[in-house]
This record gives structure tokens, C-alpha cells and sequence, in this order.
């Protein structure tokens, strides 16, 4: 309860302290990518419920010859780039705190169709609430293997506390000013989880 307290308090400032700069950001976005302003995509939340997860676009809807969305890295222009190395896309997501579909901290939320992949133990990520920010990012972000993250994910789960939520939202805060660990070697970001069989 105190930390879903504390949630809905520094978030509900948040919104209000931004929501100026928020909407002067959507109208830039508006202009540089197109509509929609954006990003919503089902995640898997807390015991791998489905919810609408909320971000501001970062890419174009550039296609190729066929109608077939380009790749990543072709649609992801510099601006985009930006948004992501600033965090400044994952700022709609604090609308899914507000509802209870995340925390401010907590496992990142990944895809859907990683759920039949995940070990036991790997599963246990979907015991908490996800997050905006999380132990993995603070400790290598899109920098470490799957493995890695997943294991820093488990131990969060099994560590919580306060005082490890305060920590992480100011590391959080020093690693975007850093812009550090945005992008694995060779990817856009991270290159997609395919089970347990290539770790």
C-alpha cells in the first residue's frame, strides 16, 4: 500500500509539473512522425495480465515497396533517437501508473509473445507490478544479455523495499542524463528474446 501510495503521488505531481511540456512535445511529434501521437501496444502486467501500455511514437510508418513496414533502424529517424536516449518516449506510460497497471518501479514490461518462453524462474518477473524503470535498467539496461536482465529482474522481485525504489529513481535519472546502455551492440535497442535455448 505505501508503495502504491507513493506511486500515485509522485506521479499524479509529475503529470501535473509536466503537462505543459507534455503536450508541446505531442504537437512536436505530431509534426516530425505523423499521427498517431501514440504508441499503444498490449504488455503483460502483474501474473502476465494483458494491459495497454502507453509511449509516444519514435518511429515512422515509412513501408517498403510491398506495404511492409520497414525495419526498425530505417524508421527510427534521429529525432526518435532523441526520444528514446532521453526517456522522453516512456512518459505516457505514466498514465498505466495512475490506472495500477505499473509502478514507477519495477520489471520493465516486455512483449506478449515472450510469455511461453520464459524458465520458472524467469516468469517470477510477473510476480510484481512492472515498471517505468527497473534494477535492470540501472544496471546495464539494453547493454546486457537477456540472462543478465532477467536475473536482476528475479532479484528485485525478491528484494523490494523503499529504499531500493528511491535508489533505483535516482540512478535512473543520473543514467538518462548519461544516456547510457540505450542500445545493445549491433541493435536499434535490444534485439528480441527467442527463449532460453540461446542464452
Amino acid at each position: 500500500m505505501v508503495k502504491r501510495l507513493c506511486d500515485l503521488i509522485l506521479t499524479l505531481t509529475a503529470l501535473i509539473l509536466l503537462a505543459i511540456p507534455l503536450a508541446l512535445l505531442a504537437l512536436v511529434i505530431r509534426i516530425k512522425l505523423g499521427s498517431p501521437v501514440l504508441f499503444v501496444q498490449q504488455r503483460p502486467g502483474r501474473d502476465g495480465k494483458l494491459f495497454k501500455l502507453f509511449k509516444f511514437r519514435s518511429m515512422t510508418d515509412a513501408k517498403d515497396t510491398d506495404g511492409k513496414l520497414l525495419p526498425d533502424s530505417e524508421r527510427l529517424t534521429s529525432f526518435g533517437k532523441k526520444l528514446r536516449a532521453t526517456s522522453l518516449d516512456e512518459l505516457p506510460s505514466l498514465w498505466c501508473v495512475i490506472k495500477g497497471d505499473m509502478s514507477l518501479v519495477g520489471p520493465r514490461p516486455l512483449l506478449e509473445e515472450y510469455l511461453p518462453l520464459y524458465s520458472k524462474e524467469q516468469a517470477r518477473r510477473h510476480d510484481v507490478r512492472p515498471g517505468i524503470t527497473g534494477w535492470a535498467q540501472v544496471n546495464g539496461r539494453n547493454a546486457i544479455s537477456w540472462q543478465e536482465k532477467f536475473e536482476l529482474d528475479t532479484w528485485y522481485v525478491d528484494n523490494q523495499s523503499l529504499w531500493l525504489d528511491i535508489n533505483i529513481l535516482f540512478l535512473t535519472i543520473k543514467k538518462v542524463f548519461q544516456k547510457a546502455d540505450i542500445n545493445a551492440d549491433g541493435e536499434v535497442t535490444m534485439a528480441k528474446f527467442t527463449g532460453n535455448n540461446d542464452e
